[in-house]
């Protein structure tokens, strides 16, 4: 899937991944590969992102949206 993490700072994150951790209002998400739509609010945390190759990111965030299209498309906005 296509992950894509911005914050005011610019771009944290682009590229193809496996997976991606985050902390919403509801509870710890992870989104997989083909994940059905979704809309959530991010708490405070650190985003994890594992790529193809088995590399993990980690983006740390105050907070935001993560939106999961129906185009295997993963967008973040975080503060």
């Amino acid at each position: 899937m296509q992950v894509k993490i911005y914050s005011l700072r610019g771009t944290q994150y682009e590229g193809d991944a496996v997976s991606i951790n985050a902390m919403t209002e509801a509870g710890e998400i992870t989104v997989l590969d083909h994940h059905r739509p979704l809309v959530t609010i991010l708490k405070p945390c650190d985003l994890r992102v594992e790529e193809k190759d088995g590399t993990k990111k980690i983006i740390p965030a105050l907070g935001g949206f993560l939106e999961v299209g129906e185009n295997n498309e993963v967008t973040v906005l975080i503060d």
